[in-house]
Parts: structure tokens; sequence; C-alpha cells
């Protein structure tokens, strides 16, 4: 058979060659833009001679400061394509990561949102290898900004040819590095191969949860984190019409673009899908999800309530899927099974709400302390290892770092987990955030997912608090919606649970807050909360 690499640039040509007309949309800053993916291919091509032009050679960095649009769209392609290596840095890191990630990555140019670019230049003294900076706005002229050798995107396109032969390599080039959100010491970098990434795509491409040209796809879940979970790739490949909500998008503007746009399959963060569900019912009968195939939600556990909601309230199912920065991203994806199919109420729910399975390519183990496979009893718990092709396989220039997180030859997630006799894994924790308690293990997201599905709790996390007899208890932080505040007691919440975990679960005590704080990727930050509660701004 032909020696045939696998690169990205395939993707693009499918999505041209198969789909042309096929339409994407993206909210821009005036209005909403919309093109195919013809003038894609096109704009991607001038992009490519444009880097170019500015002297940025291959194997060298761009960087992308950016929010999920069109033209962020053609750097996923224009940069890794052209033998180029695509940095998407995370607009949520604090200042001093910021600088570290953009200098460690030695980035030569950055392409920069016009809303953002305060951002960017603030910092600029600080980056010692930009060069140049492009805004990507839709305003005919360049604002003045403060940024050095500030350049205009629409100008630059404008100014290169159409024409571009993409090149062909070796598969294992770099394409994309991407840098952890961090919540311990400096972010590490990534570096994800074509090759990678496009076995990484077929795998997501198939099954029951897989899209085609028939789907109206809008990633939420962020370009700059983890490559918006590969959804540029793997709805480009299938040819989807694509739907982009560009800056800042609220509950609101994603409940229009469902809606207006017939949006099939969208992947977010929990926190995102219950932002839209609190919007679609506090306005009854304002929006239509009835073309809504499924959705799909990642980045922490979903609560079965989570779930139960989306599906009794508007019709709609709502799955889970797993991965980390390491994993290019996703490993896991909740499918329900021929022999499930048929399920219905608590138990539907519950199987929702556990993590999925393996997807093909991949191999996994849960091991104990001793580095012994745990049963697949849904039960016995152990840390997940994971290999594969789309596997990370050291930190980029981090080789302390590197050997810390593999043992054999398997990267070490850091996520406790169960396996039960179907295959489907359960996360139960993090390691660093399961409670010991009197020499039993407790589960915070366990924990979390039944306090959340109290009608009245918006947002719930926990924490461990040392204990002098028991090492550790549970606390419980709760966010109760807005018309619930004021009326929802500890004792009521405590009563709630008291049927539904064991009774040592129960947490010591509730602390009722305004909002969880969230990482920078929208998880629960129980860094934030435990820092918060050492220094007693958490009490009862």
């Amino acid at each position: 058979m032909m020696d045939y690499p696998l690169l990205l640039k395939s993707i693009l040509y499918r999505a041209v060659t198969v789909f042309p007309d096929k339409e994407i949309v993206s909210r821009d800053y005036s209005g909403v833009f919309r093109y195919t993916y013809r003038d894609l291919q096109q704009r991607v091509c001038r992009l490519a001679n444009a880097l170019a032009a500015l002297g940025v050679k291959p194997g060298e960095r761009v960087a992308s400061f950016a929010w999920n649009h069109h033209r962020h769209l053609e750097l996923y392609f224009a940069v890794p394509c052209s033998q180029r290596i695509l940095h998407t840095v995370n607009i949520r890191l604090f200042r001093e990561q910021l600088i570290y990630t953009i200098n460690h990555a030695e980035d030569l140019v950055v392409f920069v949102d016009e809303d953002l670019a305060p951002v960017m230049a603030d910092i600029a003294s600080e980056l010692k290898t930009v060069r140049h900076y492009v805004v990507m706005t839709d305003k005919p002229e360049l604002p003045d900004l403060g940024l050095p050798n500030a350049l205009h995107y629409e100008t630059l396109l404008a100014g290169a040819s159409p024409e571009f032969s993409f090149p062909e390599f070796d598969e294992k080039t770099p394409a994309i590095i991407s840098y952890t959100s961090a919540t311990t010491g400096d972010p590490k970098g990534v570096v994800y191969t074509h090759r990678g990434l496009f076995l990484h795509c077929l795998a997501c491409l198939a099954g029951e949860l897989g899209v085609d040209e028939d789907d109206v796809t809008m990633p939420i879940v962020p370009m700059f984190h983890v490559n918006a979970w590969g959804r540029p790739y793997v709805d480009t490949w299938a040819g989807c019409k694509q739907v982009y909500p560009g800056a800042r998008p609220t509950p609101e503007v994603l409940c229009d673009l469902i809606t207006n746009e017939r949006v099939t399959f969208s992947a977010g963060v929990p926190t995102v899908w219950m932002g839209v569900l609190q919007h679609v019912l506090s306005h009854p009968g304002q929006y239509d999800f009835s073309h809504v195939r499924y959705l799909m939600s990642g980045g922490s556990a979903l609560p079965a309530s989570l779930t139960q909601a989306y599906q009794e309230k508007l019709g709609v199912r709502l799955y889970q899927g797993y991965g980390q920065t390491e994993t290019s991203p996703v490993t896991f994806i909740n499918v329900p099974k021929s022999k499930y199919k048929d399920l219905q109420g608590p138990e539907l729910y519950r199987l929702r709400a556990k993590t999925g399975l393996l997807l093909p390519c991949l191999e996994m183990r849960v091991v104990n302390a001793d580095g012994k496979e745990v049963a697949h009893d849904g039960k016995e718990m152990g840390e997940l290892l994971l290999r594969g092709p789309w596997i990370i396989d050291e930190y980029y220039k981090l080789p302390e770092k590197s050997q810390e997180a593999f043992v054999d030859g398997w990267f070490r997630t850091g996520d406790i987990a169960t396996v039960d006799p179907d295959g489907y894994l359960q996360v139960v924790d993090r390691t660093r955030d399961l409670i010991k308690s009197g020499g039993e293990w407790i589960s915070s997201v366990d924990l979390e997912n039944a306090i959340m599905g109290h009608p009245a709790v918006a947002e719930a996390a926990v924490i461990a608090i040392q204990h002098p007899k028991w090492q550790e208890r549970p606390l419980a932080c709760v966010a109760l919606k807005p018309e619930f505040r004021g009326r929802v007691t500890k004792e009521e919440l405590l009563a709630y649970l008291s049927d539904r975990v064991a009774k040592w679960w129960l947490p010591d005590d509730v602390i009722f807050i305004d909002e969880v704080p969230k990482t920078s990727v929208g998880k629960f930050s129980k860094k934030t909360l435990r820092e918060q509660y050492e220094q007693g701004q958490l009490t009862s």
C-alpha cells in the first residue's frame, strides 16, 4: 500500500472537494458572517502565503489569542498545513502565565482578536520573540490598540495570493501546541502531531455520536482550549455546516444561534449547559431545540440531574465525554450500548452521567496503589492510565515533568476511576480532590452530583477540610438558584442527601456562596475554594 502521510491538509481537501458550497457561519463583531468551504480554502491559502511573507519558517510557532470564529478556523488550517506550528493561547490565563507560555513556545507572530488586544498590549514589552501582532477585526481600518508592529488581518490576506501548494512532510511533524491550564505550577506544553490529530478525528467520527454533512455543529468549548475538543477538524472533515459563536457568547447568544441556525450538535462544559438550560426555561416558547440531535458535555463531571433536565424539559440528549490536554483531548465518550437502548428514568440518567467508553485505537489501565489493575466491578477505584496514538509522550521542553507523568510507557492521568463490567469508565475524582475520611475514600464528584440533584441548587463543589479524628471531612460549597436564595437551609440539603449517599459521606457543613469559582476553561476551581477556606473567607 502507498506510504501516504496522515496530514491535516487532507481534511481541508475533502471538505472543499466534496462540500465546496457548505456554509460556515461566524458571529463577528458587527454581525453574522457567512461563507463556504470554497471561500475558506482560498483564505487559508492567502494566510499561508502571508505567513511566508512575514518570515515565518517551517517549524516555527505562530500564536492565536482569540475566540471561536472563522478567522481562528483559518489559522487552524493555514498554520499547520504549511508546516508551521499553531500555539493556541488560553485567553483566560493569568498575566504571568501568558508571558511564560508565549516565551516558552517562542512564538514569532501573535494573531489577536480586537477586543483582546489590550491584554496583549499590556504584556508586549515582556514577550521576547514576538515580531508582529496581527489584529483580527471586521473594521476596515486597523484600530489604534497600542500594539507594536501591528498588522490588519484582512489587509494582510488581501495582499496575499489565493494560490498555495501545501507541502508534504512527515506525519509526526508537530501541528499544534497547547498548554495545560496549570492548577499548580507553570502551564505545561503539549505538542500535537498531524498523525495524532488525524487519527483522533477518525475515532471521533465513528459510531452513533459521530457527525456527517447533515449536521449543523457549534463548538462552544473554546478553540484556545485543546483544539475545541477537535471539532474544527472533525466537523470540517465531515462537511458539516459549522456555526461559531464569536466573542463572549452569552446563554442568550447561544440559544439564538441554536434556534436560528438549526444546530444539531454542540459541545461545551457543564456550566455552559446549566446557563443555557436556565435561559431557555426562563423564556418559554422563545427557543426551538427540536432539531438538536444531541449535545456533548465535558471538562468536568456531568450531573445526572442536568442530563435528566435536558431530556425531560427540552427533549434533548445530553451526553458526557472525557479527555485532557495531554490526550488531544477526547479518549472516552458515553454512548449507550444496544442492550441499554430501552433504558428510561433514573437508570438512563445514571448511565448517561458515566464518563463513557474508550475510543478506538486507545488502551487503558486502572491501577491501585500497588500498580495492579482493579476489578471491573464498578466499585474498586484506581488511577486511570492511557496509551495510544494521540496520547502525549512528553511535555514540551520539560524532561523532569515528563518523567513524573509516565509509568512503564503509560500516561498517568491523575484521575481516579472505576470500570464496570460493561467497560463504562466512571471518573470519581482527581487524585488531589479525593477525600480520605477515617481510612475510607469519599468521591467529591459523586457528592457534588448528588447535591446538584436538588431543584434549588445551581452549582455545588465539595472540598476536603482537615479533621482531628477522621483526617479529612467533606465541606459543601453551594450556590443556589436566584429564586431560592435565603429560602433553603443547610439542614434541608443534608436531609435531601441522607437517603442518597452513605451517612459517613454527609458533609460536615454546607456553606452558601453566590457562585462556584471557575478555572480558565470553565471547570469548578476547588483550589480557589481551598485557599478561600484556609484564609477564613468561607464561613457558614
